[in-house]
Parts: structure tokens; sequence; C-alpha cells
């Protein structure tokens, strides 16, 4: 094997892979916080009087599952640009991995809604709640402590998937900024074991965090 390596060169590039990371947890966590908004909806759609609506979130929940995740990222930067709406290629990132998770996260609580026994919400019902209220208030901190640490495991894969943006041209996120820095020196291994090693580090980070806030909320 004649291939050396050289590490320093490496090293010193590392603010720039450390300030990637950092774009690729923001556009992680975006993508989170506006997916589980949408996966809320959807989990309520599922279990409507209307078909309209089981249908859309059915529809939403089938494709995000079964259709690869670089695909739907495809799709909102190329695809939707063939229908007038042109995002750049950091919000179509965001708006495909926002996608796939809704639809994966809308199945996990759709299972953490039927964990919700139905006589706590007619009790608080019984009590004079209103309909919102007795779901903000009963419901969803139940169907949050059931779904906790599923969310958890999708707060890693949408870390991960933020590695796809490359693919449409993102270059400010951690594997943006690797492969740039890879095209100008050709040390491939250097830097892609550095960026593994973040993007480990990085998961590990977020399930201990998840960790220690289950602990604080979810000890009794």
């Amino acid at each position: 094997m004649n291939y050396t390596f050289h590490w320093r060169p490496a090293f010193r590039a590392l603010p720039e892979m450390l300030a990637g990371s950092l774009v690729t947890l923001q556009i992680a966590v975006l993508s989170m916080v506006i997916g589980i908004a949408i996966a809320v909806l959807l989990a309520v759609m599922t279990g409507s009087k209307s078909r309209w609506l089981r249908g859309i979130a059915g529809t939403w929940i089938e494709v995000a599952r079964n259709t690869p995740a670089l695909f739907q990222i495809y799709i909102a930067y190329f695809g939707l640009g063939q229908i007038g709406i042109h995002l750049d290629s950091y919000l179509a990132l965001l708006a495909g991995i926002t996608f796939n998770n809704a639809g994966y996260l809308a199945e996990t609580f759709r299972g953490g809604l039927r964990a919700v026994p139905q006589t706590q919400v007619r009790a608080a019902r019984s009590l004079g709640f209103g309909p919102i209220a007795a779901f903000r208030l009963i419901v969803l901190p139940q169907l949050f402590r059931a779904v906790f640490h599923p969310m958890t495991n999708q707060m890693v894969w949408a870390i991960l998937m933020t590695s796809l943006g490359v693919v449409v041209g993102v270059n400010t996120d951690l594997t943006g900024v690797t492969q740039e820095l890879n095209v100008r020196t050709f040390r491939t291994f250097e830097y892609f074991a550095i960026a593994a090693v973040l993007y480990y580090l990085i998961a590990k980070v977020v399930t201990l965090g998840a960790r220690l806030i289950a602990w604080r909320l979810f000890r009794y």
C-alpha cells in the first residue's frame, strides 16, 4: 500500500468541519420540530371520520415510509421546480427530511395515541375541558412520553440524512464541507474519517441528551 496519510492538514480544517456540524444539527432540529407538528396532525387525521383526511394522511405516510429519502429530496429540489416552486438546496434538503420525518413519526404517534386510555379523555370532558384543551393537556403529554425514545431515534436518523444534501448542492453542512475539502486536497480518507467521527459524536450527544431529558421528565 503506497498511500501516505497526512493528518495535519485535516486537523487544521477541523474548525470548518465543526461549523458544518452546526449546520447539520440546525437542519436536523428544524426538520424534527416541523416534522413533529405535521406528524401529530397526520396521526389525528388517520383517526378522522372523513375519508379525505384519512386518505391524505395515509398517502403521506405510505410515500414517506416506502420510498427512499434521497428520492424525496430530489423531488423537493428538481420535481417542484417543474411546477414553478423553486427551492434552494438548503430548503429542498430541509423539506425532504421533514417530509420523511413526518411520515415515520405519524405512524409512531398513531400507536402512541392508541396507548392513551379514552376514559381519561372522557373524564376531562366531564370536568369541563373542551376537545382542544383535553387533547393539549391530557393526550399530548402522555403521547410524547410514550413516543419519546422513538423520537430520539428519528432525530439521529435526521442527522444522518442531512448528508444526502450534497447531491443537491448543499455545501455548508458537514458532508458538504468535507466534500469541498476533499476536492481541494484529494485527502479522502483523512477528511471523511474525521467527518464520520463527528457524525458519531453528534449522534451520541443527542442520544445521551435525550436520556438525560427522559430521566428528568419521566422519573415518576
